[in-house]
């Protein structure tokens, strides 16, 4: 049995070498002591993607070795959350028996949830015709009776649903649950967990603070509706459609009654608060809100200058950075107006170079 292990002995320090680069790195804006915020060290990614490999009458995951590029079987994966570990068990069992469904399949992603619901998406070389999608519910029906599981099957132009293309997850938060639907292709966080003491850091800044909130990049509302009970009311920019339905639909959920979302890109954003009009704000007036906060939580690429000029504008920045380097030349405009008054690193991707960080800034004359 191939199975991808974890020396989770040398976690600690892998974290404390992260630890020590961002405090090097970001020495120069005189940031007080780094918050730093551990992941679990095995079985933490809710979202995991592998090919598949067909070996006569074998199957099984893959993945490649990114120096070598030479395939590894994976029958285990320490880095999977428990439910993909045993849905990986579970499909392969299904799928070697049943010519219909593993022939031309090349890819499988598993999306799960802390609250126990699994999305498998299947790829195909092959459009999926009848009987497939006949054999498709058939399988679905008999996992149904013990796992919650949906299905989609992906071909050339072509995308077939069993059930929900989405799954809904739980996440718990200084004790209140928050319920957030996740999209299969759209982004979230894939270390759940962590994402919990990120929106547990994020509400310890935002409790003191009064007034309104302004969040750009919002996604599915993962901070937005985590910290709408922190203020009078809440305005948020999402540039993608799906992440805009499924923000809608997470406002509806958690009973939000504060918060508005509108699908506009930061640059559109910018351009709107100087006074051009754009319809999707029909409905929406800027000046009824006293936003003295702002949350950013942008692309690895960072915010463009006119989008950080905006930012500054504000007292208060709440800056979520997947890429300290973007994040270090954002930093060094928004520090001629502001300070550093608290800074974390969130371990999203352990035993990886990367880094989730989190800023708060205040305004330098307050």
């Amino acid at each position: 049995m191939a199975v991808i292990k974890i020396d989770d002995s040398a976690y600690e320090q892998q974290l404390a070498d992260k630890a020590e680069r961002i405090t090097t790195q970001f020495a120069q804006f005189d940031a007080p002591a780094l918050e730093v915020y551990e992941s679990a060290t095995r079985h933490y990614r809710q979202r995991c993607e592998f090919r598949v490999w067909h070996e006569g009458e074998d199957l099984f995951h893959i993945m490649f070795d990114q120096q070598t590029k030479e395939k590894i079987r994976v029958d285990s994966f320490d880095p999977g959350a428990p439910l993909v570990n045993e849905m990986m068990q579970v499909m392969i069992h299904q799928l070697k028996g049943n010519e219909i469904l593993r022939r031309k399949l090349f890819q499988i992603d598993y999306l799960t949830t802390l609250s126990g619901e699994v999305l498998i998406s299947l790829l195909y070389h092959k459009q999926l015709d009848e009987a497939w999608q006949t054999a498709m519910q058939t399988l679905r029906a008999e996992l149904q009776q013990t796992y919650k599981v949906d299905f989609i099957g992906r071909a050339r132009k072509q995308k077939v649903v069993f059930g929900n293309d989405y799954v809904t997850e739980k996440l718990s938060v200084n004790g209140k649950e928050y319920i957030y639907q996740q999209v299969e292709n759209s982004f979230t966080q894939p270390n759940a967990e962590v994402n919990q003491k990120m929106l547990a850091w994020a509400q310890s800044i935002s409790e003191p603070l009064s007034n309104d909130l302004l969040e750009l990049y919002c996604g599915n509302g993962n901070f937005s509706i985590a910290l709408a009970g922190s203020f009078n009311k809440v305005l948020a920019t999402e540039i993608s459609k799906s992440s805009v339905k499924s923000a809608q639909f997470n406002i509806a959920a958690n009973k939000v009654d504060n918060l508005d979302i509108i699908r506009m890109s930061s640059e559109e954003f910018t351009q709107a608060m100087k006074g051009q009009k754009f319809s999707r704000l029909d409905g929406i007036d800027l000046r009824s809100y006293n936003c003295q906060t702002i949350l950013v939580d942008p692309p690895r690429a960072g915010m463009d200058e006119l989008t950080c000029r905006l930012v500054s504008n504000y007292d208060n920045i709440i800056y979520i950075s997947c890429n300290p380097d973007t994040l270090e030349r954002d930093l060094a405009l928004l520090c001629e107006t502001h300070k550093i008054a608290r800074m974390a690193i969130f371990d999203q991707f352990p035993y990886t170079h990367h880094i989730e960080s989190g800023v708060y800034l205040v305004r330098s004359d307050l």
